[in-house]
């Protein structure tokens, strides 16, 4: 079980949360009412096709609500007469759009498109007549890095960094807390080996489950079935991972020791694990949080690791880039296993 788990946490649940969202209107349903029976009514009209949105109907005005209550169009466009004749003379014009709004996202999606065809069609049909000279300079967008801004990439990387942070924290901690509750932490007291050697077992034994995970889900889901290209170096990318995967072991062998119970620790969880993955940068990026959050991510491992993951992912970025933030994680990752040691001997010897 605990396999399949794994597998699913590192391959469907990823692929889900990075496909399942949509990133762009498609196949919408759209109809005119053109009461202006122009020509540049009708090229507005064409400029609507598969896959985006299907071959645009044409409608009456009477037909509007009934149309809209069956739910047969997502938008509904109303040309007003004149239309035309107002846009060669440069007159202010108007249209209707009319959206189902329960269609959230095609909705919100949609309309920026609608608007964006018609301004479109609109320039290009003034300066056909010789109304306007255009603009004295044009404004032309190059996206760096993921250049049609897939928005896939990012929810995948993203998806990866937080089923990282949550299964090691929970596999280490929980195999910790296992060892008290079943009472075979006193077989351990006897054995000739230090609380250190035995917190360092169960990072090594849980962290080489996860890394290989990491490897597996990287190579067949990320790039494989999400086709995202990794633009720096994967042996970099395994070096941090490695890295992060010590930190968050320390930190779940931190609430491992002071929790007592399973139950106190699934709370431990809630209140440590859900606040790394909302802040660390991968749901919204850190510069847009309140000021006084942005202090407190900087000591969180996943913050550092979402850093320098996207710059090694996306940016190509190589060692000298990124070793701030591997050795930022690195000391995090000590300082945590100091603490969740101090607190093990403590609890040893209250059970001696």
């Amino acid at each position: 079980m605990m396999i399949l788990f794994i597998v699913w946490s590192f391959g469907v649940s990823i692929y889900t949360q990075a496909s399942g969202g949509g990133e762009t209107v498609n196949n919408a349903a759209i109809a005119f009412v053109d009461e202006d029976q122009s020509r540049l009514s009708r090229t507005i009209a064409a400029q609507f096709s598969p896959p985006y949105f299907q071959s645009a109907k044409t409608i009456d005005v009477s037909d509007i609500d009934p149309a809209m209550d069956k739910g047969l169009y997502t938008f509904v466009v109303v040309i007003p007469p004149g239309f035309e004749k107002d846009t060669i003379r440069q007159r202010d014009t108007e249209y209707q759009l009319l959206i189902d709004a329960t269609a959230s996202q095609q909705a919100g999606l949609g309309s920026s498109y609608i608007q964006n065809y018609i301004s479109d069609v609109i320039s290009d049909y003034r300066q056909e007549y010789e109304q306007t000279d255009g603009l004295s300079s044009n404004l032309v967008i190059r996206r760096a890095f993921n250049p049609n801004g897939t928005q896939s990439w990012f929810r995948a990387i993203a998806g990866l960094a937080d089923q990282l942070s949550l299964l090691v924290i929970i596999l280490t901690g929980a195999a910790l807390l296992r060892e008290r509750e079943h009472g075979t932490i006193e077989h351990l007291m006897v054995m000739p080996i230090s609380a250190l050697e035995i917190a360092l077992a169960k990072v090594w034994a849980n962290g080489l489950v996860i890394i290989v995970a990491f490897i597996g889900s990287l190579l067949f889901v990320i790039e494989g079935a999400l086709d995202v290209p990794i633009a720096g170096s994967r042996t970099l990318l395994l070096l941090g991972t490695t890295i992060y995967v010590f930190a968050a072991a320390a930190i779940g062998i931190f609430l491992g020791t002071l929790a007592r119970t399973m139950a106190q620790f699934a709370l431990l969880m809630i209140m440590t694990v859900m606040p790394m993955m909302m802040l660390s940068g991968g749901m919204s990026p850190i510069e847009s949080q309140p000021q006084w959050v942005q202090y407190v991510t900087w000591f969180l491992p996943s913050r550092h690791y979402i850093s320098f993951m996207q710059a090694i992912v996306y940016r190509g970025a190589d060692f000298s880039i990124v070793w701030e933030e591997f050795a930022t994680v690195l000391m995090m990752g000590i300082t945590f296993l100091a603490g969740s040691l101090l607190v093990f001997r403590r609890s040893l010897s209250a059970m001696h």
